[in-house]
């Protein structure tokens, strides 16, 4: 399927995603998808409607199988995070709890704290129509609140899952946050750049562009900066080195190439 590499090793592990009183095995299988996406693997199930295991859920999980193939089912939601040590439950209302209320951000920088101390944690998300009630918030040492449009807030149970693994997966995540696709040719050296300089820097006085000439020493360094900012791979080297030297020759035989 697209985006998926057979070869690299399946990530998996993080905090435990709870899904209470979840719907339809649709999605449950997608908020499986989406855990696996980042890296997300231990799903626990309180009372699903549907009953488990559910045949349009492993369909919706898309090949999320080590997700799928692991989940536990709990009857109760105390039962479901009772070997748990720190539970967060994700939740777009304002309960009339007193707990502390963090953005997902704030809460996944505190879940990795915790794992790395060997700490067990789990995310609690509602059931899609009504949420979490405050039996289950109860539960919870913390809230996850998305930040999000006052007048439209909602989020189905797959796309909050999605959010908070995408969350999950950033604050470890060391990807530069920009990376140049070169391909498989490497960064052209300063010799080759060099060769290029001087090539068309001979070609251009010989066609006249250097005029007048105590302009040339300014037009040959901005051409050169120009160059340079291209980050040019070895590749490109030597293909505007043969487009310089088919436009000379074009030039030099009076032939259009047609």
């Amino acid at each position: 399927m697209a985006g998926t590499d057979r070869s690299q090793a399946v990530r998996a592990g993080g905090p435990t995603i709870v899904l209470v009183h979840p719907q339809l095995g649709e999605n449950i299988g997608a908020a499986a998808r989406a855990m696996l996406n980042f890296g997300l693997s231990e799903l626990r199930l309180v009372a699903p409607r549907d009953g488990w295991p559910n045949e349009k859920a492993v369909a919706a999980a898309s090949g999320a199988d080590v997700v799928i193939e692991g989940v536990r089912v709990f009857q109760s939601t105390r039962d479901a995070v009772a070997d748990l040590q720190m539970v967060y439950a994700m939740t777009a209302r304002q309960r009339d709890l007193r707990k502390d209320v963090a953005t997902p951000a704030h809460a996944v920088d505190d879940i990795h704290t915790r794992l790395s101390a060997g700490e067990r944690c789990g995310v609690m998300f509602g059931p899609e129509r009504a949420g979490l009630e405050n039996d289950d918030l109860s539960l919870a040492d913390r809230i996850i609140n998305v930040p999000a449009n006052p007048a439209f807030s909602s989020l189905n149970l797959a796309q909050a899952v999605l959010l908070f693994g995408y969350e999950y997966f950033r604050a470890a995540d060391r990807t530069p946050p920009l990376q140049h696709n070169d391909g498989d040719s490497v960064p052209a050296t300063k010799v080759e750049l060099a060769h290029l300089f001087d090539h068309l820097e001979d070609e251009l006085r010989t066609s006249g562009f250097l005029f007048p000439p105590e302009k040339a020493p300014t037009m040959v360094r901005n051409i050169r900066a120009l160059l340079q900012r291209a980050r040019l791979t070895e590749q490109e080297v030597r293909t505007l080195r043969g487009v310089v030297t088919s436009l000379s020759t074009a030039r030099r035989t009076g032939s259009n190439g047609k």
